[in-house]
């Protein structure tokens, strides 16, 4: 592995490494851009089989966060870090203080959030130790982006059913949920209430018997990515769409909550598109926690975050029109994020000149 070749390949501007001799805690931040402004990104609890799929894994999330933010017209720039757990490892306060401390470290520069695996709690533990984090309960502030992660996804399906010249009437469409925990059971509820089948399926027993229960969703031991359905939605962890999964899909629209869906973004965003299939860009769809979360950091309103996550169906839908002259959507989406973040790089530039 070459360090700075690493960085360079997606524009990346730092990656640091921590261990906490006393806690065992390693961990690694990867910051893509500041370009738009101090970056805030989801801290992700997960027992990697290896180093590098953990250094793949927080570069590939913190481009996505930039992305996510310029799209979202978010004065804020894109970063993500990991904490490289062990199987079955529970968190513990003093692991989290020790992450807050390393995040501290970057004075503002980084601002952590939840992500998979990390709860209010644990930001709340964390935030015992720095002023840089979002997304906790009592000590931090923001609580649970996951509601609004989960009410932009649905907001972006109405971008998508119109596109596709259909009507936006969730009655009698069919929504495949890959993944009912917190923002997959949320989109599942508000597919429901607006009149959908669901069908789901979790790693999780207890997430799914929870949806069955309260939701009515239908659990199925089926591969909901080759099951027939209007809408997959995957909000599971990413990776899942590739040649082979793509291949098999047999709904209409891809739109979930879900980071990094496509596994080679470039190749399987133009294979996706080939198939006829619409795939809404992940970090387009998913951006309503960010939106929360980064909202209140820069003093939002609560009516303007409100207004700002309403509008993804607005950005979704701009951004599957610019596909049409393109390889994919997710090439539209990135364009249109790059665009934003070009734009920022020459405010920057105008405003220095002026001094």
């Amino acid at each position: 592995m070459k360090p700075f070749e690493l960085l360079a390949n997606h524009g990346h501007e730092r990656l640091a490494f921590h261990h906490d001799e006393a806690t065992g805690l390693r961990a690694i931040i990867a910051i893509h851009s500041t370009v738009l402004g101090n970056a805030l990104g989801g801290t992700r609890r997960w027992a990697y089989s290896e180093e590098a799929e953990a250094i793949h894994d927080v570069l590939r999330l913190s481009e996505g966060m930039t992305y996510k933010s310029a799209a979202a017209d978010l004065p804020m720039g894109g970063a993500k870090s990991v904490i490289l757990a062990k199987p079955g490892q529970a968190a513990t306060e003093a692991e989290a203080r020790a992450m807050g401390r390393f995040v501290d470290t970057f004075g503002g520069t980084y601002i952590a959030a939840e992500d998979v695996g990390v709860t209010p709690q644990f930001v709340d533990w964390m935030a015992g130790e720095t002023q840089h984090v979002m997304g906790g309960d009592l000590v931090s502030h923001g609580g649970d982006p996951s509601p609004f992660t989960a009410l932009g996804c649905f907001n972006a399906m109405k971008a998508c059913l119109k596109h596709l010249g259909k009507k936006v009437d969730f009655a009698g469409l069919t929504v495949a949920v890959q993944g009912v925990g917190a923002t997959g059971f949320r989109v599942a509820k508000l597919c429901r209430e607006a009149g959908a089948t669901v069908l789901a399926t979790d790693t999780n027993a207890a997430n799914l018997q929870r949806a069955v229960k309260e939701l009515g969703v239908q659990a199925t031991d089926a591969n909901l990515l080759a099951t027939k359905c209007d809408i997959l939605s995957p909000c599971a962890l990413g990776g899942t769409l590739d040649a082979r999964t793509i291949a098999n899909l047999k709904c209409s629209i891809v739109c979930g909550t879900a980071n990094n869906q496509l596994a080679h973004p470039i190749d399987d965003g133009a294979r996706i598109k080939k198939t006829g299939v619409l795939y809404g860009p992940d970090f387009i769809v998913n951006s309503g926690g960010l939106i929360r979360l980064a909202g209140l950091y820069i003093g939002l309103t609560e009516q303007q975050v409100d207004q700002k996550i309403t509008h993804i169906e607005q950005t979704t839908t701009a951004v599957l029109k610019e596909a049409s002259g393109l390889p994919s959507t997710y090439e539209a989406a990135v364009s249109y994020a790059k665009r934003r973040i070009e734009q920022g790089r020459t405010n920057r530039r105008t405003t220095a000149a002026a001094y």
